[in-house]
């Protein structure tokens, strides 16, 4: 548990949920491995959700390496603390090789933290997943932690203003019992989304869903996208980046 930068980071981390009054509780940090490899599958709903969910991994004196957008190693700064906090950057053009490292991570005995759904719901719901957590769990032979961070959308969130002063936003994260992966990918993927779905209508029925506020999923009576209309701004968003990168002919 050396790594001066990484130390420091919680330290700050830490210091940041006491300067903005959020309050985070923790259930079930007792399910995360006190040692060895395990991916940790954690839910997408904000800029900032990946700070309680490592805060959590903290309480079991473990620490998460994340997987980052590759394009982030262009800020100096950012840059710096990749290298010193092994974290994996990301190319997702050609992501062979952060899934080769992070398998390599996992076999070391670290615990990879990954967002199955890749972005933010704006429903705020689970989106569809993507194979890296079950596939790295299945090649790397070690368990899948669900995590569910709630409340974080409150803080920043795409399409929403943020909140990062004192707001004391209150925050849940909840850990579920490790899952073994085992089987095919399919079981696999189907045994995590069951988990997280379930962890999900757990934390949310303990946590005050005021009706027709932002960041309450319609299924609960709130002002949030369905899933469907949140993919289609999905898409449209993507659409709408892909063309501005390509290049316009002149006449």
């Amino acid at each position: 548990m050396a790594e001066p930068t990484y130390r420091i980071l919680e330290i700050l981390a830490k210091s940041l949920v006491l300067a903005t009054g959020t309050r985070v509780s923790y259930v079930g940090a007792e399910n995360v491995p006190d040692r060895g490899g395990a991916v940790i599958s954690i839910n997408h709903t904000s800029y900032v959700d990946w700070l309680p969910a490592a805060l959590a991994m903290n309480r079991r004196h473990r620490r998460m390496r994340f997987m980052i957008k590759a394009e982030m190693q262009r800020v100096k700064v950012i840059n710096f603390l990749i290298k010193r906090t092994k974290t994996i950057p990301v190319d997702r053009g050609a992501g062979a090789g952060a899934y080769a490292a992070a398998v390599r991570r996992l076999r070391e005995g670290e615990l990879v933290g990954v967002y199955p759904e890749a972005t933010i719901s704006r429903s705020f719901e689970l989106k569809e997943f993507k194979t890296g957590a079950a596939r790295m769990a299945l090649e790397a032979d070690v368990p899948i932690v669900p995590v569910i961070v709630w409340g974080a959308q409150r803080i920043w969130t795409k399409d929403h203003p943020k909140r990062i002063g004192r707001a004391k936003v209150p925050i849940t994260v909840q850990v579920g019992p490790p899952l073994q992966a085992a089987g095919d990918l399919e079981q696999t993927e189907d045994a995590l989304r069951a988990a997280m779905t379930n962890l999900l209508h757990q934390v949310q029925q303990g946590y005050p869903q005021p009706a027709g506020e932002y960041w309450v999923p319609r299924r609960l009576g709130g002002g949030a996208p369905t899933l469907a209309e949140a993919a289609q701004m999905d898409a449209d968003e993507a659409a709408a980046r892909a063309a501005s990168r390509t290049p316009h002919r002149s006449r």
